[in-house]
């Protein structure tokens, strides 16, 4: 009886094993998310990655998407190993990287960068870089913005003494409303629809977008550490498979990507609106390249990078020098 009963233990321990099932195939790996700043349109993939399934698929466990308090500190978090994956300015990654800050870019959510540089329309009208020369712009110090706005400088030519620069602090655009300032730096898909609404609505800014006047870089991407990418690179390969499943997703229905967010965060009930107008303005703009019709959504190039770590360079804003490779990896999006 005994013997019998382990044949059939035995036997349907083979068939499971055959069907694929074991232990480890049935717990998902769980990671955590840590986030630039609050939530975002660009942020969307993480919570259509949850809601559709394109991570439970994948065997990915999503547990928490944190908010943050910057990119750079995005990257240190994540270069510390408090979470698995990020999303941050990709240029301000290559400066964590030349502060010996271990995080890597998987994949460039923005093609181009979607920093500018903001005004009101009634009063000041930005047509090209030197339009800034004798004006007063806010900035913050730190983070993604400046670093943005001093490889703008180099590329056409000029520098902070210039003009006049005010440190400011988020929200940016208060400082403009308020006529503290007469230009802030800003994301085209983050500050610009708020401000825009409480402005007067469509074309009551004046935009100028760095990518449009010599600022070849990527915007902002997904990232992970070295760590990761050593000791678990096949948990790597189905995190960014399920990342670009969702970021196909939500590039052909913002509408749903937004309603989806604005549910799954607490406190964002009301900010649908917002966070589509977001998406709307990075399908417009970001999102797509020659690269990404060729290669698909998120694909980023070494001549991309190369130049982008030029202009850094030259700026005198890395650490360290740096080459493309240090900074980035192409081989979890090549995977199919």
């Amino acid at each position: 009886m005994l013997r019998r009963s382990l044949i059939k233990a035995a036997t349907f321990a083979a068939f499971v094993g055959a069907l694929g099932f074991s232990n480890a195939a049935l717990a998902a790996d769980k990671v955590n998310v840590q986030l630039d700043w609050v939530v975002r349109g660009n942020h969307a993939m993480f919570f259509v990655g949850k809601d559709k399934g394109f991570f439970a698929k994948n065997d990915i466990d999503v547990s928490e998407v944190r908010k943050g308090s910057g990119s750079p500190d995005a990257m240190r978090l994540v270069g510390n190993g408090n979470a698995e994956f990020g999303f941050g300015d990709l240029p301000t990654l290559a400066v964590a990287r030349s502060q010996n800050v271990p995080v890597v870019a998987l994949a460039a959510v923005n093609q181009q960068s979607p920093l500018g540089i903001i005004s009101l329309a009634k009063t000041l009208k930005l047509t090209k870089p030197t339009d800034l020369k004798g004006l007063t712009i806010g900035i913050h110090p730190a983070g993604s913005t400046y670093i943005f706005f001093r490889g703008f400088l180099a590329a056409n030519g000029m520098s902070e003494k210039d003009m006049t620069l005010n440190s400011v602090s988020p929200p940016y655009e208060s400082y403009l409303l308020l006529g503290r300032v007469q230009t802030v730096v800003g994301y085209l898909d983050a500050e610009v629809p708020e401000l825009e609404a409480k402005a007067g609505g469509p074309g009551s800014l004046s935009i100028m977008l760095g990518a449009d006047h010599g600022w070849k870089a990527y915007g902002s991407g997904l990232f992970t550490s070295e760590a990761m990418i050593k000791d678990k690179p096949d948990v790597v390969r189905r995190f960014v498979k399920a990342y670009r499943e969702a970021f196909d997703y939500v590039a052909a229905h913002p509408d749903e990507a937004a309603e989806i967010t604005a549910k799954a965060v607490p406190g964002y009930a009301e900010k649908k609106d917002v966070l589509l107008a977001q998406l709307k303005a990075d399908i417009a703009s970001t999102f797509n390249s020659p690269a990404t019709k060729e290669h698909g959504l998120g694909w980023m190039t070494k001549a991309q990078w190369e130049e982008t770590l030029k202009t850094l360079t030259d700026q005198g804003v890395l650490k360290t020098a740096l080459s493309a490779d240090d900074v980035f990896t192409d081989k979890f999006l090549a995977v199919e």
